[in-house]
């Protein structure tokens, strides 16, 4: 018996098939595309990979993309359209707040929508990660509700969680975290010149933060695998997961070391273009549910 639905926001990066398949509700983000002064709105709901690759090609060739958050009124939309559907009781996923208000949004457009449809029981969290982090919580909301938990149930287990699931960047090209501000210009310039490959993670408080810079790729791809093996895997839900913006070698790189010193096996994805219009094109990271909190 299934006591709950749900719901997310596009950062949590399930591809198409797998948001059909599941019977989840997803926000889509918009973004826009600037070069040369000519401005292109795109909206976060990508169907094919070649898309995906289609999109981080653009900003190697010099496109900028603009993101923003999920809206009050799409959040409203959203809710509504489940309410309509007969939806009575769901679970929503947001993307971390340490880097959107999102959750706020969604939590206020819950209470609008149940001033028009007064039985519904819609509760938003806070995921304090995105991209594949989020969509590993989403996927574990997928499975409790499938194995007949409660709402309940659900969301204590992932606010158990969800300071657990570490994630380790490795940023190809310094200039779109300086644009995200995130270092310096200077910073950024001279890391280029140096092949300085910055490693990012998530903070308890839901941020990103740059925790170590590493001379070259290779080195920074053993320095996450080397940090992977410090924690221990969670066996209830051993994800390990893969995400790259377009650069399946250095992907399959990264899971081949860590399968050599682990004897696990990651699953491989590629990153949707919010977040990755953020990190830049080459960006590939480690994502995975350990029994230990974050660090920091």
């Amino acid at each position: 018996m299934k006591y709950f639905d749900i719901s997310t926001d596009s950062n949590c990066d399930l591809y198409a098939q797998e948001i059909k398949d599941n019977n989840i509700y997803v926000g889509h983000l918009n973004y826009i595309l600037e070069k040369d002064g000519e401005l292109t709105d795109n909206v976060d709901n990508l169907t094919e990979y070649s898309q995906y690759v289609d999109f981080y090609n653009k900003l190697k060739s010099g496109y900028i993309a603009k993101t923003s958050i999920l809206s009050l009124q799409a959040h409203i939309d959203l809710f509504t359209e489940m309410a309509k559907n007969g939806i009575k009781t769901a679970l929503h996923i947001c993307q971390s707040k340490g880097l959107s208000p999102t959750i706020d949004n969604a939590t206020k457009a819950i209470e609008i929508v149940k001033e028009t449809y007064a039985d519904i029981n819609y509760v938003a969290i806070n995921s304090n990660t995105t991209t594949v982090g989020e969509g590993i919580l989403v996927r574990i909301a997928i499975k409790m509700r499938d194995e007949g938990k409660t709402l309940e149930e659900t969301i204590s287990y992932l606010e158990k969680v969800k300071n657990n699931l570490q994630h380790i960047i490795l940023v190809d090209d310094l200039q779109f975290l300086k644009r995200g501000g995130r270092i310096s210009g200077a910073s950024a310039t001279i890391g280029t010149i140096l092949s300085i490959k910055p490693i990012i993670e998530f903070t308890k408080a839901g941020k990103i933060e740059v925790i170590r810079k590493e001379m070259g790729a290779k080195k920074a791809l053993n320095s996450i695998v080397n940090e992977f093996l410090s924690h221990t895997l969670n066996k209830e839900n051993p994800y390990v997961v893969i995400v790259h913006t377009n650069n399946e070698e250095r992907a399959n790189i990264l899971k081949q070391l860590l399968l050599e010193k682990s004897g696990i096996e990651a699953e491989i994805r590629i990153m949707g273009p919010i977040i990755g219009a953020h990190v830049g094109p080459g960006a590939v990271a480690l994502a995975f549910l350990s029994n230990e909190e974050r660090p920091f």
